[in-house]
């Protein structure tokens, strides 16, 4: 029997992921990944309703050094930086794959809304959309081959409503247990009061127009982030969003709602379904949310500039563009 280890997060997700693994005849290690804040009894109680095995890893030094505090010095220099996409190549499946490795399995899986196959031309992985709105293959674009190589996600066709159907069938404990929905290690959704307990708080400063002239005061500029539009507490006369972050200056940048623009510059694209040599049309998401903008992809040295067939609204540096051709994810990478 093929061994798979999963991360079991306590979640309706892992939990269906668990009986589905076990239904096509794997031999199922659910793993919680414990960042210090525990909450393993709801992922104990499923796999112990399924019979499978069970483990509590603690990644907390690692969360801490390659997620949480990069994340917290990438706000302060005015980025805004996807910690769940950071966590995933660098955390949360390199522990999977170790334990994995340590218990001779040679698949991990999640729960996540994603499908993963072999092209059998190339050989490559290769990281496909879920067809259903909660597709989450967004957040995987940085799994590097070797670890997509390894990989099953068990609900890759399956829609959120068929999942907590099923897991009601089948008896799970938490079939009906809300989505997590926050980040992690930030449960109260307070990023700015999470970094001011790290670092000193950065000073006040003044709101600006794009040509310097003092539109306000700011309250910090971890506080905000590119693209933002409410909390500002600017009044003149029409509707200002956060068009860009001078750290340099401690100064917010603030530009009239609509302003958009037509081209962004991507560093350390992950490519996974192919290494491009010139530039191709892809569909391109610049933040975590359904829309998709046409795009020309030019590719270089790893980079690349992406030109949108028409001006999108001004994503922010630190987030992660992913390039997609139909449902397959050709690569992504961080905005600057």
């Amino acid at each position: 029997m093929e061994k798979v280890v999963l991360g079991l997060s306590g979640g309706v997700d892992s939990a269906v992921s668990a009986a589905l693994l076990k239904e096509r005849g794997f031999e199922v290690f659910g793993v919680f990944l414990d960042i210090g804040l525990g909450g393993s009894a709801d992922a104990s109680a499923v796999a112990g309703m399924l019979g499978i095995g069970f483990e509590v890893l603690g990644i907390s030094e690692e969360l801490e050094e390659r997620v949480c505090m990069p994340f917290s010095r990438a706000y302060l220099n005015g980025r805004t930086p996807n910690p769940c996409i950071m966590c995933n190549p660098k955390v949360k499946f390199p522990a999977l794959i170790a334990y994995a490795d340590k218990i001779g399995a040679k698949y991990v899986a999640t729960g996540h809304y994603a499908k993963a196959e072999t092209d059998s031309a190339t050989g490559r992985a290769l990281l496909l959309k879920n067809p259903s709105p909660n597709d989450q293959s967004y957040m995987l674009c940085m799994l590097p081959q070797h670890i997509l190589m390894r990989t099953v996600f068990p609900l890759g066709d399956m829609e959120k409503s068929a999942v907590r159907e099923r897991a009601s069938g089948l008896g799970i404990p938490v079939a009906q247990k809300p989505d997590s929905m926050e980040i992690c290690f930030i449960p109260d959704k307070n990023y700015a009061a999470y970094i001011e307990k790290r670092f000193d708080a950065p000073p006040e400063g003044n709101f600006v127009d794009p040509e310097g002239v003092i539109l306000g005061r700011h309250k910090g500029i971890h506080n905000y982030t590119v693209g933002q539009r409410r909390g500002l507490g600017v009044a003149c006369g029409q509707r200002l969003f956060v068009s860009a972050i001078r750290p340099e200056k401690n100064e917010v940048v603030l530009t009239p709602d609509g302003d958009g623009t037509s081209e962004i510059y991507v560093k350390d694209i992950n490519w996974i379904a192919f290494e491009p040599d010139k530039t191709f049309k892809a569909s391109v998401k610049v933040r975590h949310s359904r829309v998709e903008y046409g795009a020309a992809v030019e590719p270089a040295s790893g980079n690349a500039r992406v030109f949108f067939d028409r001006p999108v609204r001004r994503p922010a540096p630190g987030q992660t563009a992913v390039f997609y051709i139909g449902d397959m994810v050709v690569g992504g990478g961080e905005i600057e």
